[in-house]
């Protein structure tokens, strides 16, 4: 019992910083400390502790490469290591397409509403005011005008924060309102897409959608004005069944994953191995999907010649 309480004592004097005595222990001699405590019962208060933030690291999920959010940012979110093309959302792709980072927002007035009562996990509605607290976006698509090297464009930009992206009854009327726009000023269309497809909790009036934008697209045809369909990584479901497909060009990010179904659903609906890189943007462009594929470091260039090509 009182070699118990010697051990303790002991304890207690190394946790303090008092002077131990390095005397044998149990017939052990113990090893001198690698520090030394000079000064004792240094306390600091839980709310002057200070954190490293968040936010200021970023790991790339194909290589683990860690560099800093700044570096990332500089290099328009694309590893510098690997080249892995990170998501980022309409405001990153309207900075970086449009001179000087400037432009026009259009439609912005329109959001969502849950017309059906739908409820899944929660009510849909509860779902959408949860979004619109937490961020700026209104609905899964910004719609945008301005230059890009000087010539006009108008960019209509999914962002996946949004329920993923998906496709209701909003982005069908922000889409077939741009095309109106494009149509009475004369202008080329860019859609960048990127999402998991049309939004359930909405039913039919999604899946309208997809008509409706398609039917839009043969008027913008008819006006003799091009349409670039440009396809990030993921861009599935309803999009990629409807508008996604049916651009003048379809061009696509390096490694993005674009389709249907997913390769897990096909996998086990087929119970066949899929081919290696199945639905990348590189395997489509090989089997004739994609006219070609755009590195974002050389979007906005090429943009820009494709604009002045249509032109002439």
């Amino acid at each position: 019992m009182k070699k118990d309480q010697e051990k303790e004592l002991d304890i207690d004097q190394d946790l303090t910083g008092s002077e131990t005595d390095h005397t044998l222990i149990n017939q052990q001699e113990v090893k001198p400390k690698w520090y030394k405590r000079i000064r004792k019962g240094i306390l600091t208060k839980t709310s002057e502790k200070k954190e490293t933030p968040e936010g200021l690291w970023s790991k790339c999920p194909e290589c683990n490469y860690i560099c800093t959010s700044t570096e990332l940012k500089e290099n328009v979110y694309v590893c510098p290591k690997c080249n892995y093309h990170h998501r980022i959302g309409s405001s990153e792709y309207f900075d970086l397409l449009f001179d000087n980072k400037e432009y026009g927002e259009l439609f912005d007035n329109i959001i969502s509403k849950d017309f059906l009562k739908f409820t899944d996990l929660k009510p849909y509605q509860q779902r959408l005011d949860e979004i619109y607290a937490k961020s700026h976006l209104k609905d899964s698509m910004r719609v945008a005008v301005g230059k890009i090297n000087g010539e006009e464009m108008v960019i209509a930009c999914m962002d996946f924060e949004f329920i993923g992206g998906s496709l209701g009854s909003v982005m069908g009327e922000k889409f077939s309102r741009a095309v109106d726009f494009c149509i009475e000023y004369k202008l080329p269309y860019l859609v960048i897409s990127k999402s998991g497809g049309a939004r359930m909790m909405e039913s039919a009036f999604s899946l309208m959608q997809l008509a409706k934008t398609s039917g839009k697209l043969s008027q913008l045809s008819d006006a003799k004005l091009p349409y670039i369909s440009l396809l990030t990584d993921p861009t599935f479901g309803g999009i990629s069944a409807s508008f996604g497909m049916l651009g003048d060009l379809n061009i696509a990010e390096p490694g993005a994953l674009i389709g249907f179904a997913g390769p897990r659903v096909i996998k086990e609906t087929i119970k066949k191995d899929l081919p290696e890189g199945f639905q990348r943007s590189e395997f489509l462009l090989e089997h004739g999907f994609l006219d070609f594929i755009v590195d974002r470091k050389e979007l906005k260039s090429k943009m820009s010649q494709l604009i002045v090509l249509f032109k002439n």
